[in-house]
C-alpha cells in the first residue's frame, strides 16, 4: 500500500470520526455511532499498513478511545430502546444541503430489515412520486432483505388519480421484478406522516418525503444527487418501539 494510499485513508478517517463527534455532543447517537464504526475501521485499514511501532501505538491508542465511546453509545442506545424512551431530535434548516434519504435514512437500516411502512399524504403530484421511488431505490441499496413495503396515501383530483395509479402500479411491477411487494392503500383521513421499519425504528418528518426544494434547473447541480439538493425547513422525529404496528 503507498504512503499516498494511507495518507488518504487517514484524512478520511479524521473526517468521518470528527463528524462522530459532532454527532455525539449533539445527542444524535445512532447517527454517530454508525460514523464512530466507520471511522474506527479506517483506522484499523490505516495501522495494517503502518510500520512504524510509534505510529502504531499512537493508532491503538486512538482506536480504543473511539471503541470505548462507541460501546458506552451502543449500551446507552440499547437500553432507551429497551426501555421504550428512545428519541431523537433533527432540524433541517432552510436551504441545507446533506440530508439524501440514503443520508437520513442508513443509521436505522439494519441487515435484517425486511418490512417498511409508509404513511404520506402527498404521494400523488409527479415530483412526489418520483421521491417515493428514490426511497425506494435507497432500501433496495442500503438493505437486499427487504421483501415489502406498504404505502398508505391520498389521493387527489381526478387527473392525479390517473397519474398516480398508473405511477404507482409502474413502480410495484418494477419492485416486484426486485423481489420486492409494494402494497398500496388509499386513506381520505390520512394527516401524519411517519416511516416505521420493522426492526423497530420510526421516523416522523414534518414535511414527509417532500422536504427537498425545486433545482433552478435539470442542469444544476443537486438535480440527480440529493445530498446537494437544497431542503426546506423541516423537523425529523426519531423513535424505537419493540412493537411495529401494521397498516
Amino acid at each position: 500500500m503507498t504512503d499516498n494510499h494511507v495518507s488518504g485513508m487517514e484524512t478520511s478517517a479524521v473526517s468521518v470520526l470528527k463528524r462522530a463527534v459532532e454527532l455525539d455532543q449533539s445527542g444524535r447517537f445512532q447517527e454517530a455511532l454508525v460514523c464512530y464504526q466507520e471511522g474506527i475501521q479506517l483506522l484499523i485499514d490505516v495501522l495494517k499498513a503502518l510500520k512504524d511501532e510509534s505510529k502504531r501505538g499512537h493508532y491503538r491508542d486512538k482506536i480504543k478511545g473511539y471503541m470505548d465511546r462507541a460501546e458506552q453509545i451502543k449500551a446507552h442506545v440499547n437500553q432507551l430502546k429497551e426501555d421504550g424512551k428512545y428519541h431523537e431530535q433533527i432540524k433541517i434548516p432552510e436551504d441545507a444541503t446533506g440530508y439524501s434519504y440514503e443520508t437520513l435514512f442508513k443509521p436505522y437500516i439494519s441487515s435484517t430489515l425486511s418490512e417498511v411502512w409508509v404513511e404520506d399524504p402527498y404521494i400523488r403530484h409527479t415530483h412526489q412520486l418520483y421521491n417515493f421511488v428514490r426511497f425506494c431505490e435507497m432500501l433496495l441499496k442500503t438493505c437486499s432483505k427487504v421483501k415489502m413495503i406498504h404505502l398508505l396515501t391520498s389521493q387527489g383530483e381526478q387527473a392525479d388519480n390517473t397519474q398516480q395509479s398508473s405511477a404507482l402500479s409502474e413502480l410495484r411491477d418494477s419492485l416486484g421484478g426486485q423481489g420486492v411487494t409494494l402494497d398500496v392503500q388509499y386513506s381520505s383521513t390520512i394527516h401524519d406522516r411517519e416511516i416505521r421499519f420493522d426492526n423497530g425504528w420510526m421516523i416522523k418528518i414534518g414535511r414527509g418525503l417532500d422536504y427537498f426544494k425545486k433545482p433552478k434547473g435539470r442542469f444544476s447541480i443537486g438535480y440527480c444527487d440529493y445530498d446537494l439538493r437544497c431542503c426546506h425547513e423541516t423537523s425529523v422525529e426519531i423513535f424505537h418501539t419493540k412493537h411495529t404496528k401494521t397498516l
